[in-house]
């Protein structure tokens, strides 16, 4: 669900009286959650070669890990750059239910907006077999 009331909603709030420029604060790009180092987020094993999925932190951190290569894993903020949606995998991108985004599951970049500034990376490693934040 996007974290911005509709225009609807600001409508109704606001007795009908309302202004471009308080729905415009509602583009700002959202802030985003920094993971606790050293948590397990995932087996290896379980995070498909070629592919991607998207993991919650103990924290409530949604995580896309990544394997582009066998054992070879990055991980990105699973929320999008553009009004805070949670992205999901779907074939081989990571996209925005809420307003259409399209990213690069292996770099985060943006493939095709609105959005347009790419997931932020997070560091993780592989340790005993499991992808752990750094």
């Amino acid at each position: 669900m996007c974290p911005c009331p509709s225009r609807r909603q600001v409508l109704l709030a606001s007795g009908g009286g309302v202004t471009l420029a308080g729905l415009a604060a509602c583009s700002a790009q959202p802030e985003v959650e920094e993971p606790t180092a050293g948590e397990t987020l995932v087996a290896l094993a379980d995070v498909p070669v070629g592919g991607s999925l998207v993991v919650t932190t103990a924290d409530g951190v949604e995580l896309v890990v990544a394997q582009p290569t066998e054992g070879e894993v990055v991980a990105f903020s699973a929320i999008c750059t553009h009004q805070g949606c949670s992205v999901r995998v779907r074939e081989e991108l990571l996209h925005c239910p809420c307003h259409g985004s399209e990213f690069e599951q292996f770099t985060g970049e943006v493939v095709s907006g609105p959005a347009d500034e790419p997931l932020p990376e997070v560091a993780v490693q592989v340790q005993e077999g499991n992808v752990v934040t750094a």
